[in-house]
């Protein structure tokens, strides 16, 4: 289960926001920042092979519990999914300068819901 943070909550919003006003752009890049977040809280596994034998048994054998970012290190993740999207933009400006506009919108929708 994810934490319920005031930037995800932000972030769900706008996204909610964005759907009913059918923005497919601003609802892909809210939904990325989402993910990014949520995977950002997965438990690195230690990949291993072995006998079937040995696996886990049972419902919830295998589950660990996710953890837990904190308010600090969601903002660094969303800084660094804006300067992704700042770079991807540099890289577009001079090949797609349309498709560098939509990235720079996106930039611009993170950055608005950064701070409340």
């Amino acid at each position: 289960m994810t934490t319920d943070s005031p930037l995800r909550t932000r972030l769900r919003a706008a996204l909610l926001e964005a759907r009913r006003a059918r923005d497919a752009e601003t609802v892909s890049t809210l939904r990325t920042a989402l993910a990014a977040l949520e995977n950002a809280e997965a438990v690195p596994t230690a990949a291993r092979a072995g006998a079937i034998e040995q696996a886990p048994l049972g419902v919830g054998a295998a589950e660990a519990a996710r953890r837990v970012l904190s308010d600090a290190d969601e903002l660094t993740l969303l800084d660094e999914e804006i300067a992704s999207l700042h770079e991807a933009e540099q890289v577009l400006a001079s090949s797609a300068p349309e498709r560098a506009t939509a990235v720079r919108r996106a930039a611009g929708v993170l950055a608005d819901l950064r701070v409340p």
